[in-house]
């Protein structure tokens, strides 16, 4: 049990956010299945079916991550995301050996401050970079038939795949480390808890440091 010291509960997370992340984590969970079994990893499915399912899916998620997109740009939330190192020792240093020892978390969530800076890096790189390559990848890869239409019969079948799969594997690599962060807040549903009905428990003003975002926020 980790040391929280004196708690709060915010409503830190809306209802669209909360949507968004439980609908595409079973996106990715049901593409990871499919695309793998098509690469021949396993048989589940059925590799017609696997194909079928993984194309139909792959596409919704596309369509779903275009409403998130839009969705964070009108309500301002992008600024969540953007890069800093400020306290990125500090937080690197708590996950490394400070949780081990029961010390809180030298970042506290706040409304306008809900990840830490670890995080936003993370973040950004998967919704900014590996998401979008993982997106387009797959769209080439349905469309390899169209290429020639499409003025892209110079693209490589061969590297579109192996830029898709290496993809697959980063983002995979990322739910096991994800599902692993999850458990380390004061209880081990917390953060659970917290993106199903939006409210979290959060270290008080009073009881940790305040940190550089609310300076620039306020």
């Amino acid at each position: 049990m980790i040391n929280n010291g004196k708690m709060k509960n915010i409503y830190l997370y809306a209802r669209f956010e909360r949507l968004w992340h439980w609908l595409q984590t079973l996106l990715i969970i049901i593409l990871l299945l499919t695309g793998f079994e098509v690469n021949g990893a396993f048989a589940l499915f059925g590799f017609g079916s696997a194909v079928e399912v993984h194309n139909f899916v792959g596409i919704t998620w596309l369509i779903a991550f275009a409403f998130f997109v839009f969705w964070i740009f009108t309500t301002g939330e992008w600024r969540q995301y953007i890069p800093t190192t400020k306290k990125m020792f500090s937080v690197v240093r708590y996950y490394m050996y400070g949780i081990f020892r029961g010390e809180l978390h030298p970042v506290p969530k706040r409304k306008d401050a809900k990840h830490n800076p670890l995080q936003r890096i993370v973040y950004l790189i998967l919704a900014a970079i590996l998401l979008p390559v993982q997106m387009v990848t797959g769209f080439l890869y349905w469309g390899y038939n169209s290429w020639g239409d499409w003025g892209l019969s110079w693209l490589s079948l061969q590297v579109v795949a192996l830029v898709h799969v290496a993809g697959a594997f980063a983002i995979l690599s990322f739910v096991v480390v994800h599902v692993y962060m999850i458990t380390t807040g004061h209880t081990i549903f917390a953060h659970t808890r917290a993106m199903i009905t939006g409210w979290e428990e959060v270290a008080d003003e009073e009881s940790v440091g305040d940190w550089e975002y609310k300076t620039k926020t306020a």
